[in-house]
């Protein structure tokens, strides 16, 4: 009797624990963390709660604990349904949008990259110009021939033309090496540090590199793509990538460590990238060779001194920016000495204190992925509206890149409320921006 009872009461404990686990899963359902299985993780969810409802219900008499875990399974389903309701209600507000709020989401769209996985989901957002671009990568082109991927590039660019809107960037991340994207179906070509043979001189290191971002450039913009998410001008690190750097890896993509060499190569490169139709990007600012974490998963911090990253880890990021119009792509980095508070993405001190005032810089300013936690975990609405106040210029959101409706509602709720502010500047310069390849 004994043994029975304290059998039943373990079953019970290993069923709220459960139940507990379920509803962890289900609060987090729609964090980008979950992407990759949220369909069947959903499905999964709501399966074992009717289950669980089924037996809870059957033996609430018998015992009372029962009654704890129904209210549980219960709580499971109200949560996952009240998750892909919200999202569901600001998708359809979205693509209804007519009138004056359609005009207002025009108007906001004209700030956001996206990631995508079918043509097919995105062609409303392209033809009504909810979005300034997209972001190709992988899940875009795998099991495609080059010609199907071109296809496609050129109706969406198509689609947005006969709408009467400017060309869409269509931008990814072509490093050379590790990061890769669109090899196959473009050849893919070694890192940019290989280009660094001893005994070459700077002349042919220049020449290498120019040749390197002309080959690759040309390949791209052959594809449809426009805007290279490249070169990386993070210092290289002189020890290893941490336990805790899951995807970054700068070490494996840097080109160097001395960053006359970085400015050097960079540049060349970029300019390599422009005479083949490609807009570079320079990444990852304020630079990530001196950060531990990785900002897809955790919130990081660069401790370095004000003067050491004026003088040295910056120095290759103004050297492009000052004889290029490569974008700039700015990290969601805490930087210790300037903005203690928020990663630099968000902070008006780090991008108009010191990029728009400090260096003069007027270019065009790109976030890295929104859907990272470094910033998602600080609210998605709340990041999006701080980054374009701070002077962002255009967010991306590529890896779970159906979020761009609940920030595109999320935009237009805060232009309403007047807390959005400084836009007409950023318009300017997104109105002159030059893309090779594309009429205007």
């Amino acid at each position: 009797m004994i043994l029975f009872s304290i059998k039943r009461h373990s079953a019970n404990i290993i069923h709220v624990l459960f139940t507990l686990f379920c509803l962890v899963v289900a609060i987090y359902i729609k964090n980008p963390h979950l992407l990759n299985g949220r369909a069947y993780t959903t499905i999964m969810l709501v399966s074992f709660a009717m289950m669980g409802l089924v037996v809870s219900f059957r033996t609430i008499k018998k015992n009372l604990l029962q009654l704890f875990i129904l209210f549980l399974w219960l709580a499971v389903l109200g949560v996952v349904g009240f998750q892909e309701y919200e999202f569901q209600s600001r998708k359809q507000f979205v693509l209804n949008a007519n009138g004056e709020d359609g005009q207002h989401l025009a108007k906001l769209g004209q700030h956001l990259v996206i990631g995508y996985d079918r043509a097919d989901n995105i062609r409303e957002l392209v033809r009504r110009g909810f979005i300034a671009g997209l972001f190709v990568t992988r899940r875009n082109i795998d099991g495609k021939h080059y010609e199907a991927v071109n296809a496609e590039l050129s109706e969406l660019q198509a689609l947005r033309q006969q709408a009467g809107f400017p060309p869409l960037i269509i931008a990814s991340d072509q490093e050379g090496g590790p990061v890769s994207r669109l090899s196959p179906p473009l050849p893919k070509q070694a890192a940019l540090a290989s280009l660094l043979t001893p005994g070459l001189s700077e002349a042919e290191i220049e020449q290498r590199a120019r040749a390197y971002g002309l080959s690759q450039g040309s390949a791209m913009s052959s594809l449809g793509i426009n805007v290279n998410f490249s070169p990386v001008v993070d210092l290289k690190p002189e020890q290893m990538s941490s336990t805790l750097d899951f995807h970054t890896r700068i070490t494996e993509r840097a080109i160097a460590s001395d960053p006359k060499t970085v400015a050097q190569v960079a540049l060349a490169y970029s300019q390599g990238l422009l005479a083949g139709g490609i807009l570079p990007t320079v990444k990852h600012f304020p630079g990530l060779g001196g950060v531990a974490e990785d900002t897809h998963h955790f919130s990081t911090r660069l401790k370095l001194p004000l003067a050491q990253l004026n003088t040295h880890d910056w120095y290759p990021f103004r050297q492009v920016l000052s004889q290029t119009p490569a974008l700039l792509m700015i990290a969601h980095v805490i930087i210790d000495t300037v903005d203690s508070e928020l990663p630099a993405s968000l902070s008006e001190k780090v991008i108009t204190g010191i990029i728009r005032k400090g260096w003069g810089h007027d270019g065009l300013l790109i976030t890295d992925d929104m859907s990272m936690a470094a910033v998602y975990d600080l609210g998605l609405c709340k990041s999006s509206v701080q980054s374009l106040n701070a002077g962002i210029d255009l967010l991306l959101v590529s890896y779970d890149w159906e979020k761009v409706y609940p920030v595109l509602a999320c935009l237009l709720e805060a232009d309403k409320a007047g807390r959005l502010r400084n836009l007409s500047r950023s318009h300017t310069r997104l109105g002159g921006i030059k893309l090779a390849g594309v009429g205007h």
